[in-house]
Protein backbone atom coordinates (compact mmCIF):
# COMPACT_ATOMS: atom_id res chain seq x y z
CA UNK A 1 0.00 0.00 0.00
CA UNK A 2 1.00 3.39 -1.09
CA UNK A 3 2.76 5.80 1.84
CA UNK A 4 0.18 8.19 3.44
CA UNK A 5 2.29 11.79 3.27
CA UNK A 6 0.62 14.11 5.92
CA UNK A 7 1.27 17.74 7.19
CA UNK A 8 2.60 16.21 10.04
CA UNK A 9 5.57 13.55 8.24
CA UNK A 10 6.35 14.99 5.66
CA UNK A 11 9.25 16.61 6.26
CA UNK A 12 10.95 13.44 7.66
CA UNK A 13 9.48 11.25 5.56
CA UNK A 14 9.67 12.74 1.84
CA UNK A 15 12.62 14.90 2.07
CA UNK A 16 15.01 12.26 3.54
CA UNK A 17 18.65 12.03 2.22
CA UNK A 18 19.87 9.37 -0.06
CA UNK A 19 16.43 8.48 -0.97
CA UNK A 20 13.87 8.84 -3.79
CA UNK A 21 10.07 9.72 -2.80
CA UNK A 22 7.56 10.00 -5.50
CA UNK A 23 4.31 11.56 -4.45
CA UNK A 24 0.81 12.03 -5.73
CA UNK A 25 -1.15 14.94 -4.43
CA UNK A 26 -4.83 13.99 -4.76
CA UNK A 27 -8.27 14.10 -3.28
CA UNK A 28 -11.26 11.85 -3.24
CA UNK A 29 -13.17 13.64 -5.45
CA UNK A 30 -11.00 14.25 -8.53
CA UNK A 31 -11.91 11.87 -11.16
CA UNK A 32 -8.43 12.15 -12.58
CA UNK A 33 -6.70 10.91 -9.29
CA UNK A 34 -9.05 8.35 -8.82
CA UNK A 35 -7.39 6.72 -12.14
CA UNK A 36 -3.81 7.19 -11.03
CA UNK A 37 -4.42 5.57 -7.74
CA UNK A 38 -4.23 1.90 -8.68
CA UNK A 39 -0.79 2.92 -10.44
CA UNK A 40 0.67 4.24 -7.52
CA UNK A 41 -0.08 1.38 -5.76
CA UNK A 42 1.19 -0.63 -7.98
CA UNK A 43 4.28 1.36 -8.23
CA UNK A 44 4.86 2.03 -4.13
CA UNK A 45 4.73 -2.07 -4.17
CA UNK A 46 6.92 -3.10 -7.30
CA UNK A 47 9.68 -0.58 -5.71
CA UNK A 48 9.48 -1.34 -2.16
CA UNK A 49 12.60 -0.39 -0.66
CA UNK A 50 14.21 1.00 -3.25
CA UNK A 51 11.69 4.58 -3.56
CA UNK A 52 9.44 5.62 -1.09
CA UNK A 53 5.77 5.93 -3.14
CA UNK A 54 2.75 7.49 -1.43
CA UNK A 55 -0.03 9.62 -1.77
CA UNK A 56 -1.18 13.55 0.33
CA UNK A 57 -4.84 13.70 0.21
CA UNK A 58 -4.39 17.92 -0.68
CA UNK A 59 -8.26 18.29 1.20
CA UNK A 60 -6.48 16.96 4.60
CA UNK A 61 -2.86 18.59 4.47
CA UNK A 62 -3.25 21.77 2.87
CA UNK A 63 0.35 23.35 4.27
CA UNK A 64 1.84 20.58 2.34
CA UNK A 65 -0.39 21.40 -0.93
CA UNK A 66 0.88 25.37 -0.51
CA UNK A 67 4.17 24.85 0.25
CA UNK A 68 4.78 23.12 -3.19
CA UNK A 69 2.28 25.00 -4.99
CA UNK A 70 -0.12 22.85 -6.05
CA UNK A 71 -2.88 23.75 -7.88
CA UNK A 72 -4.16 20.74 -10.54
CA UNK A 73 -4.78 17.42 -9.31
CA UNK A 74 -3.26 15.00 -9.36
CA UNK A 75 0.39 16.25 -9.22
CA UNK A 76 2.90 14.04 -8.79
CA UNK A 77 6.50 15.43 -7.50
CA UNK A 78 9.97 13.60 -7.77
CA UNK A 79 11.92 14.15 -4.73
CA UNK A 80 15.98 12.82 -4.61
CA UNK A 81 17.84 13.52 -1.24
CA UNK A 82 15.30 16.41 -0.37
CA UNK A 83 14.89 18.41 -3.94
CA UNK A 84 12.43 18.08 -6.38
CA UNK A 85 13.78 16.82 -9.32
CA UNK A 86 10.48 15.85 -11.38
CA UNK A 87 6.94 16.52 -11.65
CA UNK A 88 3.91 15.42 -13.37
CA UNK A 89 0.70 17.30 -13.91
CA UNK A 90 -2.35 15.19 -14.85
CA UNK A 91 -2.96 11.85 -15.40
CA UNK A 92 -0.62 9.60 -17.03
CA UNK A 93 0.43 6.03 -17.58
CA UNK A 94 2.37 3.47 -15.23
CA UNK A 95 5.28 3.59 -17.77
CA UNK A 96 5.50 7.43 -18.08
CA UNK A 97 6.01 7.31 -13.99
CA UNK A 98 8.39 3.97 -14.16
CA UNK A 99 10.40 5.71 -16.53
CA UNK A 100 10.69 8.39 -14.37
CA UNK A 101 11.31 6.59 -11.53
CA UNK A 102 14.03 4.62 -13.10
CA UNK A 103 16.28 7.79 -14.14
CA UNK A 104 16.40 8.32 -10.63
CA UNK A 105 17.36 4.80 -9.49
Amino acid sequence: MAFEFTDNNFQETALAENQITVIDFWAEWCGPCRMVTPIIEQLSSDYEGRALIGKVNVDHNPEISMKYGIRSIPTILFIKNGEIVDKQVGATSKENLENKIKALL
